[in-house]
């Protein structure tokens, strides 16, 4: 499989002491082992923070459906912990591979789940979302693999700036990451509360009698209520009640606000893929050179 090494026999130290590559800290020297504590990787304070990220996205995605005010909640404080991993990995000098790898798959997932969502909610922009998932899952593998490969292992954001400049201030600058990373989550959160509360974007929020439970979205809150609980003092219509009662105003404010750094973030994953495109085929054209390739007839 692509991107899978081959397993190796445990390369043994000078001294026959075997190195284990398990998640805890490597140490082939029997002397440096007894002077080093031993530590274990998966628990170092900005991967449980990690794995608490995870646990709050799950839990969003389970009120997604029907509550919305729970599900952004969540999902906004699983998105701020973001920044708080990086300031423990900086604090207690815990950076690692794993937790850099572990922070970007919780990005892309979270972010890929909402846009799902969107996509059911907003059929006639599914494409849309579909292109931004894509875009967002290929820029950064692609960075990701090429940073790994071709920058002997560094870190995906230690981006040279002759490569590109605003790779290099997005990735170097926390506050532009933040900002960047920020707005673009709270766009797609305003996107989200807009099909809980605005009529002018989910058109099967309007009053229309019997005739709306053959034309609501699929996706919409009032798509199941009206198809499956008739009876107006169910559970599920008392929860799209409370739901069609939200005020759309403040979500509009913030998709407004946040719609151009948004558009920004999309540009930046553009130029990421393509850069990181590019890098790896100066490595293709290194090696086939060193090979001798092509050759000449």
């Amino acid at each position: 499989m692509d991107g899978v090494r081959p397993w190796k026999q445990p390369a043994k130290a000078a001294n026959g002491v075997e190195r284990k590559i398990n998640g805890h800290a490597d140490f082939g020297d029997r002397t440096t082992a007894s002077a080093q504590p031993t530590e274990n990787i998966f628990l170092f304070w900005p991967n449980v923070i990690g794995y608490s990220r995870i646990v709050l996205a799950i839990a969003s995605l389970y009120y997604m459906p029907l509550h919305p005010r729970t599900c952004s909640c969540l999902y906004s404080i699983s998105c701020l912990l973001d920044a708080l991993d990086g300031l423990a990995a900086r604090q207690f000098n815990q950076s690692t591979r794993f937790g850099a790898v572990l922070d970007m798959i919780t990005d892309r997932c979270t972010t890929s789940c909402l846009l799902v969502f969107l996509s059911s909610a907003f059929p006639r922009w599914s494409i849309v979302f579909q292109g931004l998932i894509s875009l967002d899952f290929a820029s950064h593998y692609m960075h990701m693999y090429a940073t790994l490969t071709m920058g002997s292992g560094q870190s995906h954001k230690k981006i040279d700036q002759s490569r590109s400049r605003l790779l290099h201030l997005y990735y170097n600058n926390r506050t532009v990451l933040f900002v960047f990373c920020a707005l673009n989550e709270l766009f797609f959160i305003a996107l989200y509360l807009l099909s809980f509360s605005s009529p002018m974007l989910s058109p099967s929020l309007l009053p229309a009698g019997d005739k709306a439970a053959g034309t609501a979205q699929p996706g919409s809150p009032s798509y199941a209520s009206s198809l499956i609980f008739a009876t107006p003092g169910s559970a599920w219509a008392m929860e799209l009640a409370r739901a069609n009662k939200m005020n759309s105003f403040w979500p509009w404010v913030l998709a407004g606000v946040s719609s151009p750094v948004m558009l920004g973030k999309q540009i930046l994953n553009v130029v990421q893929l393509v850069k990181a495109s590019k890098w790896l085929a100066e490595g293709d054209i290194k090696a086939r050179r060193a090979e001798g390739l092509p050759k000449k007839k």
